[in-house]
């Protein structure tokens, strides 16, 4: 089958080893398309998983293997000269895997590190990545902008740096830290925990000076070359700037233009800011300009001698402006990032046909760089003119006039960004809140520290929290919400701030974040003289350390929480919302005790358990609040699970999905939400309503916020596929759960096993024996408690002997009766594992089969995957075909085409051959016959 030329570029980027994750951001495409994609090159051509794939990538032309192009910024004018220079560092940097351009602002040391970064594309196999850290001002940004140029997003439960480690452990990459200087001590961590962790990674950073790190060899960047014999790379670099403005040199004047760049000793930035003058000015209006400030330039070093030449030019070039100018580059100086002439007529106070006049007669000074695409035209100041205009804006006494417009420009356009459902965003909505979000930040860096802008700060603070959480940056919004507290002049703001602080440390799987914030919510709460707020957070983090104990590093102490519970009964008072939220924490604590009492084996205590549970549902439903609600009804369906009632925990899971379609979009209902998701695909699952289950797990799956943590969001969708027999969905999808769980450093969470089980069944089913050893090495990793070995382990172990005719051996490992199998941990196997028994009773020719059947129609009476399990195997009991035959048509009602083809070959005749022929379409090869 013929490969499309959108797959043909998903197959290069497989071969060069992208994440799924990678390739859409890569691509500007989902992560769901990536996967549409790859399911669709396996089928074609045909090959069973993403190893095999890759080897199918195209090489391309010459030898050596298939790479990505390196992801670097176009130049908008040409590279000029440097031989010598691109040649030294281009050694350097093969010598060693971390060297520093150094040197002093224009000097050219950005354009030198982009060249020989191209250049040498070829020896990193693994990519080439450009990050400007210019506009980061935050030390903790540093790790989110480099993610971002590697297009890696943020994997919850762990921090970006660690994600951004983990990522480029096994690379043989380049990655280019330009403009390090304003960052250096957190450029510095970040370097030091790469040089340590990826050993095949080699960095190249520009910055004004050393970053002081193990390992560092510094480059320093000479100014561009002045030779008087021959032509200059500095004479070079001026006749190519005035020629592209339309204005060819003659070789007779090269001689006056080499006097010029002496001048300016060779500093590319002051060249070119020359070089735009010459149309104007001529050779010997620009000497005339230079050499009065040039005689200024007495002592220091000669370094030193260099940056000033670059300010003398800038100097000149700012003095030959008209005073709007003049004005308005001061003004532009505040943007962070590329900025429209729309932004740029808000900052200036002036209409937009002005603010665009002027920036065109900017741009032609080399002051502005102009970028135009179909989005618009865009300007920005190198990082040298920008600083340079900071200055004159304090020289001016306009920097607090000019940052307040600035910051007022900022909270109207998060304002604007602002979304009531991030379902709802556009499509263009991610670039339009990218494109200023260095400004959003750079404004509330500076707001942060004005004690008279701390109101305007606390609200982009906000702003920026509720926009980054849109953005799937969640630990910046954390962040942000933290710093929107800390600015915050009223208790009752911060507590709000916190809380929502404590619910993206939820989404992050950071439960000792969460602890503390919620913490910290509960006493800004009682200094606002909220003591019902002050309650419902205290019982709050209770319930939390019971519900989300996976997510904590330290369990919280039974005294501890009881302690919790108690000051927050004791606050309660009569408030109803925080009596049911205490009501929740007593129902949280219960269930805990419980299980652990009983061992697992119900007893009285399980009506007394159930009954809490119920009557913090009854309160929270009173209060009017939908995820304290959820929260309830999620104890309920741990209640209900426990005592071993699967359908009616299924109907819990189910109405909590509901209520939460109507909950306002907010952290704290994205946590719950995500949930949510995960509890109803697993009730769904017990109950054999795999379609069901498969709805559930393939929200959970899509689910925004979980785009890099594969592992984690196919869990459930692979368990339902692989029960369903569908093969090609779980080849497809098991490719985004390895590759995101060996990119999370391979966790040992043994709540990924049911998966891991499942794709390792798919792959014996397929005899494909290789990847099956490879997942049950994923699955030992994993870690299986002994309490489930008659879990899932049971049910996908029974299944692939039943499906190689060894139905003693299926027996054997069904060994337990039901009652001796611990519900709380099998609760959704149990129906699938009583199935599964009773039809390997039957199939083993035990004499006791009869009674077995009965008890287990019992048990599975509802489930209709089971109860079709145990209905053929009564039909191959009693001999009847037709009856066997019938079932057939439950299992294809049921979604499940692996057991109705299975069922096919077990009537025998002339059936198994159509029975093995749809087993053949599934991709799994043929079952034994009996």
């Amino acid at each position: 089958m013929e490969i499309s030329p959108r797959e043909a570029e998903v197959l290069e980027l497989v071969g060069a080893r992208l994440s799924n994750a990678e390739i859409a951001a890569r691509l500007v495409i989902s992560v769901r398309t990536v996967e549409s994609h790859v399911s669709s090159l396996l089928r074609k051509l045909e090959v069973p998983d993403r190893r095999a794939l890759a080897q199918h990538a195209p090489e391309p032309s010459g030898a050596g293997p298939s790479q990505p192009a390196p992801v670097l910024p176009a130049p908008l004018t040409s590279f000029i000269g440097r031989a010598r220079e691109r040649a030294q560092l281009t050694e350097t940097i093969k010598a060693h895997r971390q060297v520093t351009a150094i040197g002093p602002g224009g000097v050219g040391k950005t354009r030198l590190a982009l060249a020989v970064a191209a250049e040498m594309a070829d020896e990193f196999p693994d990519g080439v990545w450009f990050v400007d850290l210019a506009p980061v001002t935050d030390p903790n940004m540093i790790a989110s902008a480099v993610a971002d140029a590697v297009g890696l997003g943020e994997q919850p439960g762990r921090d970006m740096t660690e994600s951004v480690v983990a990522a480029l452990t096994d690379r043989h990459a380049l990655l280019v830290l330009d403009n390090c200087e304003q960052v250096r001590d957190g450029v510095a961590l970040l370097l030091e925990r790469l040089l340590a962790n990826c050993p095949r990674l080699t960095v190249l950073a520009t910055s004004r000076a050393r970053l002081m790190v193990p390992f560092e060899r510094v480059y320093p960047v000479p100014p561009l070359s002045l030779a008087v014999d021959g032509e200059s790379d500095a004479v070079a670099l001026f006749r190519e700037r005035a020629a592209a403005v339309g204005w060819p040199l003659d070789p007779p004047l090269f001689d006056q233009i080499a006097a010029i760049c002496e001048r300016l000793d060779g500093m590319a930035l002051a060249i070119e800011l020359a070089a735009a003058r010459y149309p104007t000015l001529g050779l010997d209006g620009i000497t005339a300009a230079l050499s009065h400030p040039l005689r200024m330039l007495t002592g220091g070093s000669r370094a030193d001698d260099r940056h000033r030449s670059v300010r003398a030019a800038l100097d000149w070039s700012y003095a030959l402006l008209e005073p709007a100018d003049r004005a308005l580059l001061r003004q532009l100086a505040v943007f962070a990032a590329p900025f429209t002439a729309r932004a740029a007529a808000k900052i200036a106070g002036a209409e937009e046909g002005v603010a665009a006049d002027g920036l065109a007669r900017l741009a032609e000074q080399s002051l502005l760089v102009v970028t135009a695409s179909p989005g618009g035209t865009t300007y920005r100041a190198l990082e040298t003119i920008r600083q340079y205009g900071i200055e004159r804006l304090t020289e001016a006494d306009e920097l607090v006039e000019v940052r307040s417009r600035h910051l007022h420009w900022c909270l109207a356009q998060a304002s604007a960004l602002a979304v009531a459902d991030p379902a709802a965003v556009r499509q263009d909505w991610r670039a339009r809140f990218d494109l200023v979000a260095d400004d959003l930040r750079a404004a509330l860096a500076w707001a942060a520290q004005e004690p008279e802008q701390r109101t305007d700060a606390c609200r982009l603070a906000q702003h920026l929290a509720e926009l980054t959480f849109t953005r799937n940056l969640i630990g910046e919004s954390q962040q942000r919400y933290e710093q929107a507290a800390a600015l915050a002049d009223d208790p009752a703001a911060t507590a709000s701030m916190l809380r929502h602080a404590a619910a993206v440390a939820g989404c992050r799987m950071r439960g000792d974040d969460m602890y503390r914030l919620q913490r910290a919510t509960a006493d800004a709460a009682r200094r606002a003289g909220d003591t019902a707020d002050a309650a419902r957070d205290l019982a709050t983090i209770a319930t939390n350390a019971y519900r989300f104990l996976g997510k904590f590093a330290r369990r919280l102490p039974p005294q501890e929480t009881a302690a919790l519970i108690t000051q927050a009964r004791e606050l309660a008072d009569q408030d109803p919302a925080a009596q049911a939220a205490v009501a929740l924490a007593e129902a949280g604590r219960a269930l805990d005790d419980a299980v652990a009492a009983a061992q697992g084996q119900p007893d009285s205590c399980v009506p007394e358990t159930i009954a809490r549970a119920e009557r913090a549902v009854e309160l929270t439903h009173r209060t009017g609040d939908p995820l304290a609600e959820s929260a309830a009804l999620d104890v309920l369906t741990g209640a209900l699970s426990w005592a071993g009632d699967t359908f009616a925990a299924a109907v819990t899971a189910r109405r909590r999905i509901t209520l939460l379609s109507s909950a306002p979009n907010t952290p704290a209902a994205t946590h719950e939400l995500i949930e949510a998701l995960g509890e109803a695909a697993e009730a769904s699952l017990g109950t054999g309503d795999l379609p069901g289950a498969r709805r559930w797990a393939r929200q959970l799956a899509d689910h925004p916020l979980l785009a890099e943590v594969g592992h984690r969001a196919m869990s459930w969708l692979l368990v339902a596929d692989a029960l369903a027999g569908n093969v090609d969905q779980v080849l497809t999808g098991s490719v985004r759960f390895l590759d995101a769980w060996r990119r999370a450093g391979s966790p040992a969470a043994s709540a990924l096993g049911p998966a891991a089980a499942a794709v390792a069944m798919i792959h014996n089913l397929r005899d494909d024996h290789d990847a099956q050893r490879e997942w049950r090495t994923v699955l030992d990793q994993l870690g299986t408690p002994p309490d489930h070995t008659y879990g899932y382990g049971a049910v996908f172990d029974a299944m692939l002997l039943l499906h190689h005719g060894q139905a003693p051996q299926a027996l054997e490992r069904m060994a337990p009766e039901p009652s001796e199998v611990w519900k709380w941990v099998t609760w959704i196997w149990l129906h699938w594992y009583v199935a599964l028994r009773a039809e390997a009773t039957v199939l083993a020719g035990s004499p006791d089969a009869r009674g077995r059947l009965a008890d287990a129609r019992t048990i599975t009476s509802g489930n209709p995957v089971a109860s079709a399990i145990v209905e053929r195997a009564e039909a191959l009991l009693d001999r009847d075909r037709q009856r066997l035959l019938a079932t057939t048509a439950a299992f294809d009602a049921a979604g499940c085409r692996y057991q109705s083809a299975r069922t096919l070959v077990l009537a025998g005749g002339e059936h198994a051959a159509a029975g093995q022929a749809a087993l053949a379409d599934l991709g799994l090869a043929p079952q034994a016959v009996r």
